[in-house]
């Protein structure tokens, strides 16, 4: 099957979906916010500024005009930073086609407004294009996912047929897909363990063993999973691969830029010189902020959370931040 695909963001992920859909046949649109990304495509077959080292197919173009990325598209992929997805769709908006999936690959949860990327979404966009909104999330390096490496993700969306329709456009014989219509949890999932992963870096910077990342990992989703609960989330897909499965390979794959960002945190340095080193975003430093709101405004305990964003935001040291959660009142386990 023949499939017209725009995908809008450049970044490693978004180039990943871009190599995937060019490798099932499908024609694709890759949108690049500088015009030299979109040039190094074109005419070298490789994106050098944000994944450098992959040789993309010849069939896979690029552009800087949302117009032209968005025109007679059968299918939308937005892996834009979340940070970033309001001011890019509210650009693209003009130009978004009807009744075609649209599918948010982003994770994380706005500073301002704490919402998630579907309230985000269903925000600027007009109401027609509501029930086609559908959000890919799980355990999946995009680097691993172009190098053909087995990967599971789930898909999201309110209807049930969307969520379907996507999984049959995405799926391969290394990408497999699986349908929820949590939404909420899946994105949930997506962008809490992001913030996690900066915990365990963290303790891996502290030089800890695997003992303290597992701890971390399993009152990790203690947390994210009291949240999600609040907001309305099915727990069971807080265990799936948007939660457990995503929080699992965020937390101890060395391709995480959450986990290293926790790293260097955990060895001393200060956040404006890892980021200032960076030029991929690492979601979990805006979402930590979000993360502490929404604990305050839904009165969610989340201790591990919480010491991730004094260490982002307060400067306090990585070895007080294990001291502050292992010397907490002793709890029972679930509760």
């Amino acid at each position: 099957m023949s499939l017209r695909v725009g995908v809008i963001g450049a970044g490693a992920w978004g180039t990943a979906l871009a190599e995937l859909s060019a490798s099932k046949g499908y024609e694709v649109m890759l949108w690049a916010f500088e015009p030299e990304v979109s040039e190094e495509v074109n005419l070298q077959h490789e994106n050098r500024t944000y994944f450098p080292g992959v040789r993309l197919p010849e069939s896979l173009k690029a552009t800087s005009s949302l117009a032209e990325a968005l025109d007679g598209r059968e299918l939308v992929l937005l892996a834009v930073p979340s940070h970033v997805m309001r001011d890019v769709v509210s650009k693209a908006a003009a130009h978004l086609p009807r009744g075609v999936p649209i599918v948010s690959a982003s994770k994380g949860i706005e500073n301002d407004t704490l919402m998630t990327m579907s309230e985000v979404l269903e925000d600027i966009l007009p109401i027609v294009y509501h029930p086609m909104l559908a959000f890919l999330s799980g355990p999946s390096f995009a680097r691993e996912v172009s190098r053909g490496v087995p990967t599971a993700v789930s898909v999201a969306a309110r209807f049930e047929r969307v969520a379907q329709q996507v999984q049959h456009m995405l799926a391969s014989s290394s990408f497999r897909t699986y349908t929820s219509t949590d939404v909420t949890g899946v994105e949930l999932g997506g962008a809490l363990k992001n913030v996690m992963a900066i915990a365990a870096g963290a303790a891996d910077g502290l030089g800890f063993g695997h003992n303290a990342t597992a701890a971390l990992i399993t009152r990790g989703l203690a947390e994210m999973s009291r949240l999600g609960v609040k907001m309305g989330a099915n727990p069971l897909t807080l265990a799936g691969l948007s939660g457990m499965g995503d929080l699992v390979l965020t937390c101890t794959g060395g391709l995480s830029r959450n986990r290293q960002v926790g790293q260097k945190l955990g060895q001393g340095m200060k956040l404006a010189d890892i980021l200032g080193a960076m030029r991929q975003v690492a979601e979990g430093v805006k979402t930590a902020r979000s993360v502490q709101a929404l604990a305050q405004r839904e009165e969610i305990e989340m201790p591990i959370a919480d010491q991730v964003y004094r260490m982002l935001y307060e400067d306090l040291p990585a070895l007080e931040a294990v001291s502050n959660l292992m010397g907490r009142s002793l709890k029972k386990e679930l509760y």
